[in-house]
């Protein structure tokens, strides 16, 4: 059955809150991460397309890794289920797996060759619900136990994308191709909604506080709204060209979105109100998001290898100086806390190890002294809790690469050891004696953007380099990225 779809006029755009962005870096390069959801174990749950994995993030940043049986895999989404447990598509595998929070996976193979699940949620009827895309062209149903349902969407080459519970008893679905909104009851009879917006390629979709459901047009550019009986508002996103992703209801009563093309994630109040935030990695290219039990806002970087996170700020923090590489002398400066309380601040996301603790004063500031741990090349965050209050600051930070030579001095022919901080994770880094330019060795930093022991060449001084100081440097030929250190020759 298909159904006309009305449109509505646009509200006007309301101010920004302030929130602040930090970034976890995947333990695999490359990943392609493209999805994420809240488990019911308090941790985020994400995929790792290209790496063929399920990964895991706890509210402090700590990432685990669970790597698939089905070789090329390629899961896509992932959802919470009834079960307790979290259920995803396996794309290329043409499986829908089911993995617990205790790192158990189990796979269905799906009836239909060839079908490219991609969107998972859970239904109303104690089950999960999936698309179908391409060759599929149908919205599965598998019950917890592993029994699969299918259903053939009426319009043809519909590419059925996102998918997610109604506030009707009824799931919802975008068709990218088809250019429509499904509904699906749980005894699989189908309804579709034309979008006004012609090709806009609607993708993901979920519902909203309003009793609506929300979704992404890719190629409009657009966020869509439509009501259960399908009436269907459009709201242009404030960068051109955007191509936004995913979708999600945040704890603020709004809804939260990613901007592949903008680089940015970006708050939809259920009026229209639109603001957006850069994520902090350039060309990061954001994907799937979700709210987090923390109330904050968690994100995918398909391209950056990371997992973001948007905090609401509600205090002051800074921190001097601005940028630096590792062991650098900080001083962080708080305000707006409540008086008299502690205050910590994190080495990594708010619960891991505290970097440095401080008592606010009777106006609620304080100023306190830390070191800055190891950390990849490029921005960071800091994020200061108050004990008492629950207040959050947040101080941008840039971390700058950094060689460590031991010995630092010596004659001729001396045996050193580089140790690099501060490149980016997985770079590999190509060190040089400045005096004469000659290449001395190769390194690969870890996750954190470090270096050091057996995957650094201990090299000899050139037998031309002049006495006095002299530059080594370590070079990411693929980015320029450059860390220096100094030897004295003797």
């Amino acid at each position: 059955m298909r159904i006309a779809a009305l449109v509505l006029s646009l509200p006007a755009i309301a101010a920004a809150q302030q929130m602040a962005i930090g970034e976890y870096v995947i333990p695999t390069a490359n990943s392609s991460s493209m999805a994420i959801a809240m488990g019911s174990d308090g941790a985020l749950w994400f995929t790792e397309t290209s790496g063929n994995k399920i990964g895991r993030i706890t509210t402090a940043g700590a990432i685990t890794e669970y790597p698939l049986r089905t070789v090329g895999a390629d899961p896509i989404w992932i959802a919470a289920g009834p079960d307790g447990a979290l259920w995803f598509t396996e794309y290329y595998g043409n499986k829908i797996g089911r993995i617990s929070t205790g790192g158990a996976i189990s796979e269905y193979p799906l009836p239909t060759a060839t079908s490219t699940p991609s969107g998972i949620a859970a239904g109303p009827d104690g089950a999960m619900w999936f698309t179908e895309r391409y060759e599929g062209n149908k919205i599965g149903r598998i019950t917890t136990a592993g029994t699969i349902t299918e259903y053939p969407v009426p319009t043809p080459d519909s590419d059925p994308a996102g998918i997610a519970a109604g506030p009707d008893g009824a799931l919802w679905f975008t068709e990218f191709a088809g250019n429509q909104i499904g509904r699906i009851t749980t005894t699989g009879a189908i309804t579709e909604y034309p979008i006004p917006t012609s090709d806009c390629g609607p993708d993901v979709i979920t519902a909203g506080p309003d009793g609506a459901l929300w979704f992404t047009e890719y190629y409009g550019s657009q966020i869509g709204r439509i009501t259960v009986s399908g009436l269907v508002t459009e709201y242009p996103t404030l960068t051109a060209y955007s191509y936004p992703a995913g979708i999600a209801a945040g704890p603020d009563g709004a809804l939260w979105f990613t901007e592949g093309n903008g680089n940015k994630i970006a708050r939809i109040t259920t009026a229209g109100a639109i603001a957006e935030y850069p994520v902090p990695t350039a060309g990061s290219q954001p994907a799937g998001i979700a709210s987090g039990p923390d109330d904050a806002i968690w994100f995918v970087e398909n391209v950056g290898n990371k997992i973001g996170e948007a905090v609401f700020v509600e205090a002051g923090l800074t921190v001097s100086p601005p940028s630096g590489f590792y062991r650098t002398s900080l001083t962080f400066a708080g305000s707006g806390f409540a008086p008299d309380e502690s205050v910590e601040i994190y080495l990594a996301g708010v619960g891991s190890a505290v970097l440095a603790t401080a008592v606010a004063d009777a106006s609620g500031s304080f100023t306190v002294s830390a070191r800055e741990p190891q950390s990849p090349y490029g921005p960071r965050l800091f994020l200061g809790v108050g004990q008492s209050s629950g207040k959050l600051g947040a101080a941008n930070f840039s971390v700058t690469p950094h060689l460590i030579l031991t010995p630092n001095s010596g004659p001729l022919g001396s045996q050193v050891t580089p140790q690099g901080y501060g490149f980016g994770p997985f770079d590999i880094i190509d060190i040089y004696w400045n005096n004469p330019r000659t290449h001395v060795g190769t390194a690969i930093a870890n996750v954190n953007g470090t270096f050091s022991g057996s995957v650094a060449d201990i090299f000899s001084i050139p037998s031309g380099a002049p006495a006095g100081a002299d530059l080594v440097v370590g070079r990411v030929e693929s980015t320029g990225v450059i860390g220096l250190g100094s030897f004295t020759v003797q």
